[in-house]
């Protein structure tokens, strides 16, 4: 049972990955193949129910890309059925103190580091028999840092032992900071905040995460984020699309030869 993920972001090196949020597992299964370092199952805002989420990780099974999942809420039961699934990771939405970012690490760790309850019901079939001595080692748990409080408890957050990556969602950042939602802003304060996570991420060599866009990515990149999440299933489907419709709409003649499905 080794992550990947944690392996590459050891060696410095960045992860690009894709979202899920739709329970479609033919999608899926196919999208998962691709050359992304992490594939994460959405259960907060995506439409995926637990049940879902089972299937997806399923169907994933034999990609390279490691399967995570960002649970509803920091809340233990979600996050230890998810893991008992097979999930390799958990991002936590809105960890906005130190105290929640320690619920957020017990959840994902059996005892002594944590309070996860132990019943890997799919994990220890496919991950391995060795599961339960390397669960807490290999499992990564990711807090997300997305309002303003998280930021001024960043430092305290960031010292929590377990902490293994965090994962910046832009678009409650922005209304956080009184700002328009979306993947980026160009207003010192949003460019500050980023900076200021950047930072103290590599004072603690704790890999950096984000939300963001096929277009925006190598930026993020750039910057130094280490965990980039390139694009959404639905994204993918409708940017592919329309530019299917727009080269059927402007070209006379050419790909006869074209693979259909």
């Amino acid at each position: 049972m080794i992550n990947n993920l944690k392996t590459v972001w050891q060696h410095g090196d960045p992860t690009l990955g894709l979202w899920l949020s739709t329970p479609d597992l033919i999608a899926a299964e196919q999208l998962a193949s691709l050359d992304f370092g992490y594939v994460c199952v959405d259960l907060q805002h995506g439409l995926v129910d637990y049940s879902d989420a089972v299937a997806l990780l399923q169907v994933m099974r034999h990609a390279d890309a490691v399967p995570i999942c960002r649970s509803p809420w920091n809340e233990p039961g979600i996050i230890g059925k998810l893991l008992d699934a097979g999930a390799m990771g958990i991002i936590v939405p809105m960890v906005n103190t130190a105290e929640q970012c320690r619920q957020a690490v017990a959840a994902c760790r059996y005892a002594p580091e944590g309070s996860r309850s132990f019943g890997p019901t799919r994990a220890a079939a496919v991950l391995g028999e060795n599961y339960a001595s390397q669960a807490n080692q290999q499992v990564a748990c990711i807090p997300m840092i997305e309002t303003v409080e998280a930021l001024e408890n960043l430092d305290e957050i960031l010292d929590v032992d377990g902490v293994d990556a965090i994962y910046v969602g832009p678009a409650d950042l922005s209304i956080s900071l009184g700002l328009p939602p979306g993947s980026d802003n160009a207003d010192p304060s949003f460019q500050a905040a980023l900076s200021k996570i950047l930072d103290a991420c590599a004072t603690r060599g704790i890999p950096a995460g984000i939300h963001s866009t096929p277009g925006l990515s190598a930026r993020r990149v750039e910057q130094g984020f280490q965990m980039v999440t390139v694009t959404t299933d639905l994204q993918a489907t409708m940017s592919g699309a329309i530019r299917s419709l727009a080269q059927a709409n402007t070209t006379e003649g050419s790909g006869k030869n074209e693979k259909m499905y």
